[in-house]
Order: structure tokens, then sequence, then C-alpha cells
């Protein structure tokens, strides 16, 4: 499929609108649209406040944010080394198979050996198999054996309830 050229970047602050945009259709696509909740003032500290808690590329086709990809580090103890951990990558449906999705994965990847990462890691839902053949055929590995464990909204708050180690965060925050 012929597509205009696209641009990579790193996000800027008035990418925010344009990203939350695009998760909205991602949740949409993944049927999850029920859980989202994020707004632009939202998500704007997270990746540009003091303490950024995430990190985004966007691909760009004729000036249009159409492409997203929000990534953080992460650690991995056995190797004593960072890790780049891609929390979402989507491309909208007139933009795939055009070789921006490929080109957002490799730029991480490249950005991941930069930073001297030991592993570049993210999770896709086992019903997206068109997903699944595109990350495999790119060289990723699908680990069986591992699922993801997930603890949120009331049921953290019971999980970090008084007397479950709370108090030790006060020690240590700076």
């Amino acid at each position: 499929m012929t597509s205009p050229a696209h641009i990579l970047r790193p996000a800027s602050p008035a990418d925010v609108p344009a990203i939350v945009g695009l998760i909205r259709e991602l949740a949409v696509f993944e049927k999850l649209e029920h859980l989202v909740v994020v707004t632009p003032e939202s998500l704007l500290p997270q990746l540009f406040g003091e303490r950024p808690a995430a990190e985004a590329l966007v691909g760009e086709v004729d000036g249009q944010v159409v492409a997203f990809a929000l990534f953080f580090q992460n650690f991995s103890t056995f190797l004593g080394r960072p890790g780049l951990y891609l929390e979402d990558l989507y491309v909208q449906p007139a933009h795939r198979g055009t070789g921006l999705g490929r080109a957002l994965l490799q730029a991480l990847g490249a950005l991941a050996v930069a930073r001297g990462c030991g592993r570049f890691e993210w999770s896709v839902l086992d019903w997206n198999e068109n997903a699944i053949r595109f990350y495999q055929a790119m060289g990723a590995t699908v680990m069986p054996d591992w699922r993801i464990c997930r603890v949120a909204g009331p049921a953290l708050q019971a999980f970090a309830a008084p007397g479950a180690g709370a108090e030790l965060w006060d020690q240590v925050q700076p």
C-alpha cells in the first residue's frame, strides 16, 4: 500500500490532545472504551511534568498525528539493567500496512539499545492474531508462560490498606 511519507518524532506537549484521541481509538479497538478516563489534563504532567512517568513518540502524516507509542523505563533484576516497556502502540486503520508501526517499533528498539537496555518488552492481547504475527515476524518472542497480574481501582485501595506498608513510602519519598 502506498501512502504519504510519515515522520516519527518525540511527542511534545502540543501533541497530548491528539495522543488522548488515539488512546480512545485504541480502547474502542480493544473493546475497552468503558475503562478510559485519561484526559489531556491528566496525561500532560505524566509525559512532561516535573517527574515524567512515561514518554511518547508520535507518527505524523501530512502534519496530522496518526500514530503513537507510549513507553517507560523498567528494570530487570536478572540482567541488572534497565529495560524499555511499550505500554501502547496504535496506528490509525488508514495508515496500517504502510510501515509506520514497524518504524515506531524499530525506533524504540534503537532507543533501548542507545540507553543500554537489556530488554524491550510489551504485551499483546491473545485475540489480536494480526499483531502477534506482525511482532513475531519482526523477531519478537511471545512469552506463553507469563501472565500479567494487575490490581487497580478499589482493589488497589484495599491492597494498600493502612498497615500494608504505606508508611514505608512516607520514609523513602523525596
